[in-house]
């Protein structure tokens, strides 16, 4: 499986400089026909390290030409996959937190396509961040995360509570009777992932009914505890956030209508909210889920599922093909858990929408598959 280009060069190391010129002008990484349909991928970089590999979404120890200070790894990928990576030398676990590819975790600098998260104001523990974003050429299409000609957006205003929460409110419709959505992670919600734009474009075009947007903020030193079902934090969405959305916006009000979402361990709390009270919230998008917890003894949600009665709740849950690496040991993967959740769910009479993308654990899928989990849910055709 190795690349028809690495292979030329193999044969002629003196042609290095050259191929090296050539590739950085197309941009990196290469990307070659593969027999199946799929594309062998390249990652390659030039420098001095004791070891490199591009990591994140993808987790791909380079390998160094003898006697050059060129890098790289060849892997056969779906032609539909769109992930985010770095590269990142003697075992840095670092993201990237400049764009001029330098440091021991950096940007692929001859790839042009970049992804900015942008640190998140009060949070110490999250800096601003930097990856490249590889696209191959099936990727699917992401029709609702640019902003369109004509469409108003909406207002977001910052709510008078602790921890902070951003009032997404749609454009040209008051907030009295509408349901609520609540979001987790409520910065990069808003910036990485684009929900905001997303709400204003499947509303314009009739997907979805308006709604109130609810962006929590989640910070790094609490967010592991506060986004654990159970926590005293769950408690603050339910006892004290969807109250003040009731009475300050008239929202909320029908706890069927409204639905909470989350990624990662934002997913867990979307799920574990909404089955403890399903009084409050008759959806949920979780993606890539951490359905491991708790880690000493992993499916504890999966478990409640089969133990409680039925409610009334449905479900939106996706995860990553590359999501295969156990997450402790040899523990169980994320997708393993996902789907467990998934059959768990429906074994026990839930409706769930389920759905596996090419990719990882990165917020470039979370922010299109955002808009087919709340269309699944909350869309004006959904049951």
């Amino acid at each position: 499986m190795q690349s028809p280009q690495i292979a030329a060069l193999l044969e002629d190391l003196d042609a290095l400089d050259d191929f090296w010129s050539r590739v950085t002008a197309s941009g990196t990484p290469l990307v070659e026909p593969w027999r199946d349909g799929s594309r062998l991928v390249t990652f390659l970089w030039r420098g001095e390290a004791r070891s490199t590999k591009v990591w994140w979404g993808l987790d791909v120890p380079l390998e160094r030409i003898a006697g050059t200070d060129l890098w790289y790894a060849t892997r056969v990928l779906p032609a539909d996959l769109r992930t985010v990576y770095c590269i990142a030398h003697d075992d840095e676990k670092a993201l990237p937190t400049r764009d001029d590819g330098q440091g021991k975790s950096h940007i692929d600098a001859a790839n042009p396509d970049r992804y900015f998260f942008p640190g998140e104001p009060g949070d110490p523990d999250d800096p601003d961040a930097w990856v490249s974003l590889l696209t191959l050429p099936d990727a699917p299409a992401e029709p609702w995360v640019e902003p369109r000609p004509g469409v108003p957006s909406g207002t977001i205003v910052d709510a008078p509570l602790s921890p902070p929460v951003a009032v997404y409110r749609p454009a040209g419709v008051p907030t009295e009777g509408l349901p609520v959505l609540v979001v987790f992670d409520g910065w990069i919600s808003r910036t990485a992932q684009r929900i905001p734009t997303i709400l204003d474009n499947l509303i314009a075009a009739g997907e979805i009914a308006p709604v109130v947007a609810l962006f929590v903020s989640n910070y790094g030193a609490t967010r592991d505890a506060d986004l654990t079902p159970g926590s005293e934090h769950a408690r603050f969405i339910t006892h004290t956030l969807l109250p003040w959305a009731r009475t300050e916006l008239g929202a909320g009000a029908d706890g069927r209508a409204n639905v909470i979402a989350g990624c990662s361990r934002g997913g867990l709390a979307a799920a574990g909210i909404a089955l403890s009270s399903p009084d409050s919230f008759g959806a949920v998008i979780s993606q890539s889920g951490s359905f491991w917890w708790p880690s000493e003894n992993p499916g504890g949600l999966a478990r409640q599922v089969a133990r409680q009665p039925l409610a009334d709740v449905r479900f939106y849950l996706d995860v990553g093909i590359l999501e295969t690496k156990p997450l402790d040991g040899d523990g169980p993967t994320q997708i393993d858990v996902n789907r467990a959740m998934r059959d768990a769910l429906r074994d026990k009479g839930y409706s769930v929408a389920y759905a596996e993308y090419s990719g990882g654990h990165d917020y470039v899928n979370w922010r299109r598959t955002f808009a087919d989990g709340l269309i699944a849910v909350a869309g004006v055709h959904a049951s």
